[in-house]
């Protein structure tokens, strides 16, 4: 008896487009809700998007929802007939319509990645029933209750290489695993990942950074050799050691940091007072769907990515001098070459130049004023994301948990700037002082860095509450000129 789903298990606006796709096809044309949808409402979870499937006339189709639900619609693959309605104002909902891969709807379930997504329901009988039975083509239902990832066929993966990085993405989940064949031919397939466009691998990345457990997705990535065609520069950082406190080659330390971070992530309530606070920063979109989150992880992993070409030996000792700022340049090629949204490339490059930041105040002794008013100065919207890094970075030198570095004297530093941030953010909201008609008027200066350079000092001052008056700005720049400051 094969099993069944229920409409009242798709959220309200999944309902409401179901019912429209219906209306908006011809009579006696059947749909189907085919894939990782039928999977999720299988597994007792709620769908966040619905794939429909039709003989043929998916796009004509989908351009008729969007129209009727004051929706976009986006052509995904005009050769397959496939594209998608993106929800309206207010609805996080996307809809894929594709076309038939094959004559019979069975067919097109054998063609489909992975048994699991190869799963179809009738829309028909769903909406006329409120309940409808699966059709499973591939053995799907048993290895959805198996957990196990299996390809639909031997030609799956190399039909669409891509589909090694979504095999990867469904077999890091907690108790899943690659069925061996299916791994094989991951491993076999990982090198044609060339040849899929930096948007499609970006999507899929970003995916897996966004699993709770990133680290173990990176890690089965890397298994299969997909990390080593994806970030060449891995391959330097395997190959690289590193001296006492560190424990591990870079590449493994740099792993271990995603791991902190995914510790700490799924635990932001260990880090009272500021977890709700943390959560909130942390969801903040930077475009294309990517949030703080994965560019976090991904500064994880690239924290140290320049350490191989910078590592030098100096009367015994092994140095990495200056890995910090050209880790940032490293990594701004590999967010190009990833096509990350401009904002989301920025905020991985700001953390990879800063991230030994926390550490040098901590070498400093105790954190003044002026230098907590410079770190978030430096770092601005992206200060509360390089504390939870320096954090995870801590932690990974010999594996260790980032909540009890947290908790403990190595974490010291990240608390203190943590209970400063408010202070700071509000030191910065006061208009200046000064103008750069004033510094170029009271130094005889023409406009150029010098002026900015003033500016920025009388701002410091302010924000300290060392001047308080145009007067006193002024004052205090003259004080500073006198002395060589």
């Amino acid at each position: 008896m094969p099993p069944r789903i229920a409409l009242a298990a798709i959220p309200e606006p999944g309902r409401r487009a179901l019912g429209l796709l219906v209306e908006l096809t011809a009579p006696g044309e059947p749909l189907w809700l085919v894939g990782g949808a039928v999977r999720h409402l299988l597994a007792g979870e709620e769908p966040a998007d619905l794939d429909i499937a039709i003989a043929t006339g998916a796009l004509a189709l989908g351009r008729r929802l969007a129209d009727r639900m004051g929706a976009s619609f986006v052509v995904l693959d005009a050769g397959r007939g496939a594209g998608r309605v993106v929800g309206s104002a207010g609805e996080a909902l996307a809809v894929d319509v594709v076309d038939f891969r094959a004559p019979t709807l069975e067919d097109d379930l054998r063609a489909r990645d992975f048994t699991v997504n190869a799963l179809a329901v009738s829309l028909g009988d769903l909406l006329r029933e409120g309940h409808a039975a699966v059709t499973d083509a591939t053995g799907g239902v048993g290895d959805l209750d198996a957990r196990l990832v299996r390809a639909c066929g031997p030609t799956a993966i190399v039909d669409d290489p891509v589909r090694t990085l979504r095999g990867v993405r469904l077999a890091m989940r907690a108790g899943w695993r690659l069925e061996p064949g299916t791994e094989a031919l991951l491993r076999a397939s990982a090198l044609l990942l060339t040849r899929v466009s930096a948007e499609r691998v970006r999507d899929e990345v970003v995916g897996i950074l966004g699993e709770p457990r990133a680290a173990s997705g990176l890690r089965l990535l890397d298994g299969v050799g997909a990390l080593a065609v994806l970030l060449p520069e891995s391959g330097p950082m395997r190959a690289t050691a590193q001296p006492l406190p560190h424990h591990f080659d870079v590449w493994e330390h740099s792993i271990r940091t995603v791991e902190g971070v995914d510790a700490l992530l799924n635990d932001l309530d260990a880090l009272s007072p500021w977890g709700a606070t943390l959560r909130a920063h942390l969801g903040e979109g930077l475009g294309g769907g990517i949030t703080r989150r994965e560019t976090l992880r991904l500064a994880a992993l690239l924290h140290d990515v320049a350490k191989p070409e910078t590592r030098t030996e100096q009367g015994g000792r092994v140095r990495f001098f200056g890995h910090d700022a050209t880790g940032a340049r490293r990594t701004a090629a590999i967010a190009d070459r990833l096509r990350l949204p401009r904002r989301a490339g920025r905020v991985v490059e700001r953390l990879v130049a800063e991230h030994l930041r926390p550490m040098h105040l901590a070498q400093a002794g105790e954190i003044t004023r002026r230098a907590r008013f410079r770190f978030f100065r430096a770092l601005g919207d992206d200060a509360p994301d390089l504390l939870l890094l320096a954090l995870a970075d801590a932690a990974a030198l010999a594996g260790g948990s980032p909540l009890a570095v947290w908790a403990g004297e190595g974490g010291a530093v990240v608390r203190r700037l943590m209970a400063g941030a408010e202070a700071e953010t509000g030191a910065a909201a006061p208009l200046p002082l000064l103008r750069g008609q004033d510094v170029m008027e009271a130094f005889h200066l023409p406009p150029g860095p010098a002026v900015g350079r003033l500016l920025e000092r009388a701002r410091e001052a302010q924000a300290l509450g060392l001047v308080r008056t145009r007067e006193e700005a002024l004052e205090h720049l003259r004080r500073g000129d006198a002395s060589g400051a």
